[in-house]
């Protein structure tokens, strides 16, 4: 099972930061990250967009905001905005590859660029589908993947243009692969489901007030003790509400409605 220091392995879930943009709230992930430091994570994941136009002083606002992150284990892939005008140079200088594997305690994470330049869709690609399964080859208790564009279309984000392209083959690959979990981000509109054997939760926005209906800036946390998986929606400033729990072992699952509220508070 996978083994953090009190038995349990912690993951804090953040994405679309949007550094530079008009609807940025500095105050949302200054707060998100104090609360992620309270929590001491075992792995941190940003699910992409980063920036607002993948110009290098926003990649520089944002890799300053996760250096204030105290973990050890930052797993960060870039989103469509971060691929604006050549933007991936500047992610790959101050964040590394664009794509990456982390095992840690029996957790085997594997990320990937699912971006295509200055487009705002993407996909995977059959070239990456191998590789893929080669990195969740090797023995693990719990495996997660994670992209920035959608797998499943989103409720609540109007016409859905934004899984990638390849979603069906995709999907495949990591069932194949024995995937048990995948997050991703894009729409700003948090979401949970099961399909087949796998469990897929989308992260809202963590720090933008580029909002659609009632949703709200929130990050997720996800808890893993044994097969027992927790996931929680956290809102900056806020309270936290369980979005789903579900077994690895037995798949079984119940998910939860959440709390709409429409005044956000940012001080």
């Amino acid at each position: 099972m996978p083994a953090g220091s009190n038995g349990s392995f912690t993951i804090a879930h953040i994405s679309d930061i949007h550094c530079g943009g008009v609807h940025f709230s500095p105050n949302l992930i200054e707060r998100a990250i104090r609360e992620i430091n309270d929590l001491s994570p075992d792995v941190v994941i940003c699910s992409g967009d980063l920036t607002s136009f993948g110009f290098k002083p926003e990649y520089a606002m944002a890799r300053a905001y996760l250096n204030k992150i105290d973990c050890d284990s930052i797993v960060v892939i870039p989103g469509n905005h971060d691929s604006r005008n050549v933007g991936y140079v500047h992610f790959e200088e101050m964040f590394g590859d664009r794509n990456s594997v982390l095992r840690l305690d029996g957790v085997t994470v594997v990320a990937v660029d699912s971006t295509e330049p200055d487009l705002d869709h993407g996909q995977i690609g059959r070239g990456r589908y191998r590789w893929i399964e080669e990195q969740f080859a090797e023995p693990a208790d719990l495996r997660i993947f994670v992209l920035h564009h959608h797998l499943l279309p989103v409720p609540g984000t109007g016409r859905e243009r934004n899984i990638v392209y390849d979603a069906g083959d995709a999907i495949e690959c990591l069932q194949r692969a024995g995937v048990d979990l995948v997050l991703s981000g894009h729409k700003h509109v948090p979401y949970a489901w099961r399909l087949e054997n796998l469990f897929i939760v989308n992260a809202g926005t963590v720090s933008s007030q580029r909002l659609r209906g009632k949703t709200r800036p929130c990050y997720n946390v996800i808890e893993v003790n044994g097969g027992h998986v927790n996931v929680w929606r956290k809102y900056p400033f806020h309270d936290q509400e369980r979005i789903i729990q579900f077994s690895t072992e037995t798949l079984a699952f119940e998910k939860y409605t959440a709390r709409i509220e429409t005044e956000v508070t940012t001080r």
